[in-house]
């Protein structure tokens, strides 16, 4: 019964309050009077930042109130009611909108109820999804932190016919559902009354100053990392060797897939002139394997000099055989290391190569002269004739027989001489390939270093 009370109370006041109303006019008794409007945001969820064409679409509720001069009653004449809720279209309301909306979708706001109280205050709570123009700073992306503005104000009414205030001094975040890409450091609000160019009554509004942290994990385990690991891929093309044939391809296939990563990036990022961190850290890495790429091929062109090639010039043998080989531990080609074993056998090699040599100029060097084989031709022939005491045909056979020794010991010499050619231009190949890999190993552990720094500094950021 006390239901059914109310609503008969309901139903009298509803066509009392409407039978003159008009939802055309502004409801105050004074025209000159100003008509205030509190205004409160909450923020229930960030839906989407399109960084690219810099958006941020948000799910707000956005909560109106101010007073009706002609809606008002006695609640003791309509039985203690003191509030009733209404189609929010039957009622004025402040024409706020989104100064920065980005949308193409004009339509009319949500049409919910509004509360009217018993003095005239309405109360209009109504959830909008919004799509705002920001302003989006991406220099230290994945690492960066955004401020989106979210202004409200009136389109038509100036501040001298309706004026906005702030119901807190920043957007309620009570209610948001945490985000899985963007932190909320807060909301604070501002108010501002500008006088536009067209007019000369100021306009107030209300700015919502949305300020939002990027959660990097996802972009640190899927773009960062894997360029952090295949950049280190770089340097160890110099400790790949030469003859393999992999040192070049091993760069460009580096190359090739951090531009994969950078290609991934650019899509995400809008094209301004700010160049993002993880875009700059792309930039710098690929330009390092391209120097890279670049100094393999001349390191492989000293190394495949040959013999044809000059002697390897004084100071290199001082200043890379000598002190660049000792600091990064290179050894002959083809050694890895060195042990006193090897040492003493490759001492013993060597002594039994200069005892043969001694022995082959001992023997060489009394059979080259004339002088010598003279001699030779005179002992051959006194001992042929002291033997078989032969004349005449028997010394044009030794004559002959000598003669041919002759020949051998010059078919010998041309063959030493060709052995000694041959190995000292094999010795000069080996001095420019020990140069190629001294050279390897000392760009191996610069490019290392480079590396590990511009990591380094990657990871800073994210601290």
């Amino acid at each position: 019964a006390v239901e059914s009370a109310k609503g008969k109370y309901a139903h009298m006041l509803f066509n009392e309050l409407f039978e003159d109303y008009s939802n055309a006019l502004r409801p105050v008794e004074d025209t000159d009077k100003v008509l205030n409007v509190t205004l409160q945001i909450t923020l229930s969820q960030i839906k989407d930042m399109d960084e690219r064409n810099q958006i941020l679409s948000a799910y707000l509720w956005i909560r109106q109130s101010w007073y009706d001069a002609y809606l008002r009653w006695d609640k003791d004449k309509y039985d203690g009611l003191d509030s009733i809720r209404i189609p929010s279209n039957l009622v004025w309301r402040p024409d706020i909108v989104l100064y920065n909306k980005a949308d193409d979708d004009f339509s009319e706001p949500v049409n919910t109820n509004v509360v009217l109280r018993y003095d005239g205050k309405i109360t209009w709570d109504a959830p909008a999804i919004t799509k705002s123009s920001c302003v989006v700073d991406v220099s230290y992306f994945p690492f960066d932190s955004q401020q989106c503005n979210l202004t409200f104000g009136s389109w038509t009414y100036n501040g001298n016919q309706v004026d906005i205030i702030n119901s807190l001094d920043s957007g309620d975040l009570s209610d948001f559902v945490e985000d899985v890409e963007w932190e909320i450091h807060g909301m604070p609000a501002v108010k501002n009354v500008i006088t536009y160019g067209c007019c000369s009554e100021p306009y107030p509004d209300v700015t919502f100053t949305l300020i939002l942290k990027r959660k990097s994990s996802f972009y640190i385990f899927n773009l960062l990392l894997p360029c952090i690991l295949i950049s280190f891929l770089a340097p160890l093309g110099f400790y790949l060797p030469a003859d393999s044939g992999e040192k070049v391809s091993l760069g460009v296939t580096v190359l090739l897939a951090l531009t994969v990563f950078q290609l991934m990036v650019a899509e995400i990022m809008p094209p301004s002139e700010n160049v993002p961190l993880i875009g700059k850290y792309y930039i710098a890495t690929m330009t390092m394997i391209t120097a890279s790429t670049a100094l393999t091929i001349i390191i492989m062109n000293l190394h495949h000099c040959g013999s044809e090639a000059k002697p390897v010039p004084q100071w290199a043998k001082v200043v890379i055989l000598d002190y660049m080989s000792k600091i990064f531990f290179v050894y002959d080609v083809g050694e890895n290391c060195t042990s006193p074993k090897r040492e003493k056998e490759e001492e013993r090699r060597l002594e039994g190569d200069d005892g043969c040599q001694s022995r082959h100029k001992e023997v060489r060097s009394p059979l080259s002269s004339r002088d010598d084989d003279c001699n030779l031709k005179e002992k051959l022939n006194g001992n042929w004739n002291k033997s078989y005491g032969a004349h005449g045909e028997n010394v044009k056979e030794i004559a002959n027989c000598c003669s041919c020794y002759k020949m051998l010991i010059k078919n010998i010499e041309y063959i030493a001489n060709c052995v000694r050619d041959h190995k000292a231009n094999r010795a000069k190949g080996i001095e420019w390939k020990k140069v190629a890999k001294v050279m390897d190993r000392f760009f191996m552990w610069i490019f290392f270093i480079m590396v590990f720094f511009m990591s380094v500094l990657i990871i800073g950021k994210a601290a």
